[in-house]
Formats: structure tokens, C-alpha cells, sequence
């Protein structure tokens, strides 16, 4: 197992962010009429899923705090799921690019998923203050 020295080393953030680079390329054949509504919002919740891993990282020295940002990214994850259904509705995607796109929200979610269950394998066990989330 590799040695996690930055929040960059996370799998969780690298595929966030390689789904938020695609969101970005899909979104560009949106409507103009799409800009300010559906294109930003989609855009924002695929960004925010690897920003608020970044953050959950910066705060791992308090458990709750780190599970709660994790939390938030999971948010995030499954609100770009719901923008792709609206994209897919209004037919500014196929089925196909839904799936693939859905796909990767989903595997993020459930990566995000495993390390809140082992969050305490991220959070510096010497830390004071550690405050574990209830289960």
C-alpha cells in the first residue's frame, strides 16, 4: 500500500477530478441557453466532489470533521448524478454517455463510502481531540 502524503494520492481524488475534467468537455456542446442553469450546476457539483476530498483531508486530524467533508463529497457525487438525469431528459446527452458518466459518480461514491467506513486508517491516530463520528 502506498504512503498517502498529499490528498492528490488519493484514488478518490484523481478519479473526482477526472470526472469533473469529462463533465467539463460534455458540458461544452450544452445549450447556451443552459449556461447559468444546468451547465453551472453540473459543472459546480462535479468540481465540488474532489475540492471537498481536499478539504476532508486538510481536516483529518478530527475524525468527524474528515467523515462529515467525505460526507459532503458524497453529496456532491450523487447531485451531478441527478443533473446527468436532467441532461439525459432534456436530451443534451445519450443513454450511453449517462450510463458512463452515472458510472463514474457511482464508483466515487462508494469509494468515498469505504473510507468513511475506515476512516480511522486516515486520521493520525496521536492527534488530540480525535473525536470519532457515531456509527
Amino acid at each position: 500500500m502506498a504512503i498517502i502524503k498529499s490528498f492528490r494520492d488519493l484514488i478518490a481524488y484523481q478519479k473526482a477530478r477526472a470526472a469533473a475534467k469529462e463533465v467539463f468537455k460534455l458540458t461544452k456542446r450544452f445549450p447556451a441557453e443552459e449556461r447559468y442553469s444546468l451547465t453551472d450546476q453540473i459543472r459546480r457539483s462535479s468540481r465540488a466532489v474532489g475540492s471537498m476530498i481536499a478539504e476532508a483531508w486538510a481536516r483529518r486530524r478530527y475524525e468527524a470533521a474528515f467523515v462529515n467533508k467525505l460526507n459532503e463529497a458524497q453529496g456532491e457525487a450523487t447531485e451531478s448524478q441527478s443533473w446527468l438525469d436532467s441532461a439525459l431528459d432534456c436530451e443534451y446527452i445519450t443513454a450511453a454517455e449517462h450510463a458512463r458518466f452515472d458510472a463514474l459518480f457511482q464508483e466515487a461514491g462508494a469509494i468515498l463510502q469505504g473510507m468513511i467506513d475506515r476512516s480511522e486508517t486516515f486520521c493520525p491516530p496521536t492527534a488530540p481531540n480525535r473525536v470519532r463520528p457515531p456509527r
